[in-house]
């Protein structure tokens, strides 16, 4: 038995290509057995005696969004120290988020958590990524904390030691991994998807090298196994500050040192990479995830997507940490392709920031969802086309990445099934 949407307008593939009537067919295990344009007819799949039919004119699907990178566990600290700047916030030894999760209850960072992906739903996010400090507990916190809701997590642990490269003093052996964390951080990719690792001025080569053998290892493991296979993420280049202090300290750039002794699937940020970096990181098919919006709330700057786009990097979007930011990816989608044109002069089609959303984000997380394609995941959005800050729709990408809010959606499906028992009435044509 399948589901069928049919008399719909969508964004369709890979290439996000605007259909403005067609259908999709779901199948009961949650993945998209056919999309297609064009009107629906009993008799265009082989069991339409058994599926339940939905005509969903007037909406716009496009797929489910995600984000790629939050740290939800700060959200009960939202617009603490809003005037500081980055490292008096956020800075995992000394900044204010580091006091406010030291200081508070398991129960209390678990409700705010789930509210934090109660509010993502609402915006249609399906998948968020979250970077969770605290080693083991920190990731079990998390997954407790949204157990029961629909909404997918690729969950990146770490373990808490952090290596002072301004210090002359820190001797070899301080320069790697204690036994304890290294069997800490092995343990977190137990029940974790790799490691979210704080930045490279928080680690020397020894252990960015020892963190990269690990999730080596367990990686080849899991190829013999058929398992999935970890991922490596890590924050870089965030601010001038950064940069000059991994220049400083260590004669390298933060991404030259993480491409070398780590070479992670994923880097953070790269607000302030240089070219040079951004073409290192392109050429190792790393991905990149931009955080605009907490970019500009702590001054750090603006991504250069155009010059990433340009040179061939894979670049996705995430709202970063929600203490900075509503973890809202359609702000985040309207912030970027105004302020870039701003900065870098240079035009980004709404269609490709929309696809870093979307297409970007699954491929750099390793999704079966981001588009709308027979066997992919059918995590999607309906947007109301009449809605009233949204019609007429001339551009429907234009209209996702700078108009669509929260109160236009009008539901949110994940695997094939309604968020919140549907949210609102299809005419059932059955």
């Amino acid at each position: 038995m399948s589901l069928i949407l049919k008399n719909v307008s969508l964004l369709l593939g890979k290439d996000l290509t605007f259909v403005a009537e067609g259908y999709l067919e779901i199948g009961k295990d949650g993945i998209i057995k056919q999309a297609k344009r064009g009107p629906y007819h009993r008799g265009d799949d082989k069991e339409a005696h058994n599926n339940t039919i939905f005509d969903a004119e007037g909406f716009l699907i496009i797929p489910g969004l995600i984000n790629a990178h939050t740290h939800i566990g700060d959200s009960l600290g939202k617009d603490v120290a809003v005037d500081s700047g980055l490292d008096a916030r956020v800075h995992p030894i000394h900044g204010a988020k580091q006091k406010i999760l030291q200081r508070s209850k398991p129960d209390h960072l678990k409700t705010f958590i789930r509210s934090s992906a109660l509010s993502m739903m609402k915006k249609g996010i399906t998948t968020f990524a979250d970077f969770r400090e605290g080693g083991i507990e920190g990731v079990k916190l998390l997954r407790d904390a949204i157990s029961g809701l629909p909404i997918k997590c690729i969950v990146f642990g770490r373990t808490e030691y952090y290596v002072d490269i301004t210090s002359s003093a820190t001797g070899a052996s301080q320069r790697n991994l204690p036994s304890s964390s290294l069997q800490m951080a092995s343990d977190v990719l137990e029940i974790s998807d790799g490691l979210g690792i704080s930045g490279a001025n928080e680690n020397s080569d020894e252990t960015l090298q020892q963190y990269r053998n690990l999730v080596r290892a367990r990686n080849t493991s899991a190829t013999k196994d058929k398992k999935k296979k970890m991922l490596t993420a890590i924050h870089a280049a965030e601010s001038e500050n950064t940069m000059q202090l991994s220049k400083s300290y260590t004669g390298r750039t933060e991404v030259a040192r993480i491409m070398k002794c780590l070479k992670p699937d994923i880097i953070i940020h790269m607000t302030h990479a240089t070219e040079k970096d951004i073409s290192m990181v392109a050429r190792n098919r790393t991905g990149i995830v931009v955080c605009p919006r907490a970019n500009g709330i702590v001054g750090a700057g603006v991504p250069r997507v155009a010059k990433m786009l340009d040179i061939g990097c894979n670049v996705g979007i995430g709202t970063d940490n929600v203490m900075l930011n509503s973890p809202d990816i359609l702000r985040e989608l309207d912030y970027i392709w105004k302020v870039s044109r701003s900065v870098e002069r240079i035009f980004l089609s709404a269609r490709d920031i929309l696809k870093m959303a979307t297409v970007n984000n699954a491929e750099i997380l390793r999704l079966d969802s981001g588009y709308i394609q027979s066997g992919r995941a059918a995590d999607i959005i309906f947007i109301d086309k009449s809605h009233v800050d949204l019609y007429p729709i001339h551009n429907p990408f234009a209209t996702v990445v700078h108009r669509a809010t929260e109160a236009s959606i009008k539901a949110v499906m994940i695997d094939g099934r309604f968020v919140d028992g549907a949210q609102f009435e299809f005419a059932n044509n059955n």
